[in-house]
């Protein structure tokens, strides 16, 4: 490997950064302090966010105010 190449490889990789954790709709039902979370992101800077996340928790807001909580499906 080149050592020129060297220095340009590490600030590329170091760009990348860590990747986000995948929040699903599922992963967020059983999760209400991230609805409430994502939900105030949304309100803040939705372009931010990204529409996907935010319909994401609006979908799974909706599932537990409808009762699909996974405390509920234990009974």
């Amino acid at each position: 490997m080149n050592k020129a190449m060297l220095p340009m490889l590490v600030a590329a990789l170091t760009a990348c950064g860590p990747a986000k954790p995948s929040d699903t709709v599922d992963s967020l039902v059983a999760n209400p302090d991230r609805i409430k979370e994502i939900q105030r992101l949304c309100k803040e800077d939705r372009a931010k966010v990204g529409d996907e996340l935010c319909l994401r928790a609006a979908e799974a807001a909706k599932r537990r105010f409808f009762g699909d909580r996974p405390e509920q499906k234990n009974q």
